[in-house]
């Protein structure tokens, strides 16, 4: 059996509030295939890269006028979901979502860091070996690339993860006005970077995912009627990124070549 790591991405979801106009877009934009998952009294729908990966949920915000604004949540793995709860409000973070089985899948739950940044937790069942396709895999188009956090104190958020997740510093660069980004790892690789708050009025997550083209997605999110806010950019190492929101307004961006 393979162990479970702490802290690697390995799910994305989308709580959106028109749940059939989100699954044309992102099966347009990112190349995915949208299919129900089955489960029993709830339309939850599947996203699958071209590779065969399942990449992403996407559900139907709950709530009516008082739901949540459309966002993208990012799940990280966890040995133990319900001590890795326990422990991250010991550290000043909060539980949204309390520990729960999904059937054939593992045990989850939402959580924030103590700046208020939410994000999930899953123990994945134990399976005999690795994923094929896991759902993040930077060598592979439509899924799962980078993850950013914004937050109000980026510094006391890498100390958070660090002490949940066991993650790293990688290179830090300067970015002015907009302070340091700080990249982070875990498992051996990069997974991300963290900054100060920018133009995110709150502490935030955003997930990239990988794109075989960069103005080519871009071209394919302006027309099916989503925004771009920032690029397509260059960033070191070559890659281009985009950052956008889809037609509903949850956040999210695509990095690939140019």
């Amino acid at each position: 059996m393979t162990t479970t790591p702490e802290g690697i991405p390995c799910w994305y979801e989308l709580g959106t509030s028109d749940l059939t106009a989100a699954s044309a877009f992102y099966a347009d934009v990112l190349g995915w295939t949208i299919a129900d998952a089955g489960m029993p009294g709830m339309d939850y729908r599947l996203g699958t890269a071209t590779d065969g990966g399942t990449v992403s949920g996407m559900m139907a915000l709950e709530g009516g006028d008082a739901a949540p604004p459309p966002y993208w949540m990012i799940y990280f793995t966890t040995e133990d979901c319900d001590a890795r709860v326990a422990a991250i409000i010991e550290a000043g973070g909060t539980m949204l979502a309390a520990p729960a089985d999904i059937p054939g899948t593992g045990r989850f739950a939402v959580v924030a860091d103590p700046q208020g940044a939410a994000f999930g937790l899953l123990r994945p069942l134990p399976m005999d070996a690795p994923m094929e396709h896991p759902a993040f895999d930077q060598q592979a188009p439509g899924h799962g690339n980078w993850h950013e956090l914004m937050s109000s104190d980026p510094e006391a958020g890498l100390a958070f993860y660090a002490e949940q997740f066991g993650w790293t510093k990688g290179d830090t660069m300067d970015m002015g006005e907009m302070g340091t980004y700080q990249i982070f790892g875990g498992g051996g690789q990069d997974l991300g970077g963290m900054m100060g708050l920018g133009n995110s009025p709150v502490s935030a997550w955003l997930p990239y995912f990988g794109s075989t083209g960069i103005d080519q997605s871009v071209e394919r999110i302006v027309a099916g009627g989503g925004t771009i806010h920032h690029g397509p950019a260059e960033v070191p190492g070559g890659a281009w990124i985009a950052l956008a929101t889809d037609p509903q307004g949850a956040w999210f961006a695509v990095v690939g070549p140019r």
